[in-house]
């Protein structure tokens, strides 16, 4: 088994645009795909080896870009700013999320009628983003995500599964934003779960985010245990018992 790793820059609302696909080179035959889509920071070192742990589980993954090629950004003043535009924009933030997906089907390690996604913070409210447009994929996990609603008509009913994997402390997802999505989620007629972590917050995956100050921080026993609750979730979506290799492996 080897792992591998290649750019795709492709085509899109504003575009262009470059992430990184992670596959093993040991089948030959098209396998389940799932899209890794970054938080606050956008396309980064970090969302690549996701998408190789991914990959390490029997996918193909495709850590994705949103804000376009070259805009990435850093901790501090201005870190949310490529963000914000699309946030403005819930429609636009849709058609990257479309082409972003497109662009892991035309792969050929990727078997186009079985993929999934996966995001961070503000990639964990796209995931939430693309079971409301209707966008066709089997199933999505959002961690530590967002979960304000967009300015379009979600489709009715929502067919995609959705595990939420939420920090309770978070800052960022209150309990009433939690219950709201509940509450939506139910209105909308999803098949939807959501895990909440005691004592975790915000950025509950990220290393590279040390518990600074309330609310915030990597927390290794909810990365842990959402890994392994992503890799139950993505087996049953895809009803593909066999991949379960590394299950309780989190990055």
């Amino acid at each position: 088994m080897t792992i591998r790793r290649r750019t795709i820059v492709h085509d899109g609302p504003g575009g262009p645009f470059e992430g990184v696909f992670a596959w093993d080179d040991a089948g030959t035959t098209p396998r389940s795909g799932v899209l890794v889509i970054p938080n606050v920071l956008g396309q980064k070192e970090s969302d690549n080896l996701k998408a190789e742990a991914l990959a390490a589980l029997g996918y193909a993954a495709f850590a994705c870009d949103l804000f376009g090629q070259g805009k990435r950004t850093q901790r501090g003043e201005g870190a949310s700013r490529y963000m914000d535009e699309l946030n403005a924009d819930r429609a636009l933030l849709r058609e990257r999320l479309r082409a972003s997906l497109g662009a892991l089907t035309a792969q050929d390690e990727v078997d186009e009628a079985n993929v999934a996604a996966i995001g961070f913070c503000f990639g964990g409210k796209c995931v939430l983003d693309m079971a409301r447009a209707g966008l066709p994929i089997r199933g999505g996990v959002s961690f530590h995500g967002v979960y304000d609603r967009p300015d379009w008509a979600s489709v009715n009913p929502i067919a995609v599964p959705l595990l939420v994997c939420h920090g309770w402390d978070d800052p960022l997802g209150p309990p009433s934003a939690l219950v709201a999505l509940g509450q939506e989620l139910t209105d909308a007629r999803a098949d939807w779960q959501i895990h909440a972590y005691g004592a975790a917050g915000h950025a509950f995956t990220d290393q590279a985010m040390p518990r600074g100050h309330e609310g915030f921080g990597y927390d290794p026993k909810a990365d842990r245990r959402s890994w392994r609750a992503m890799s139950q979730f993505l087996q049953d979506a895809f009803n593909n018992s066999e991949i379960v290799a590394g299950a309780d492996t989190a990055l």
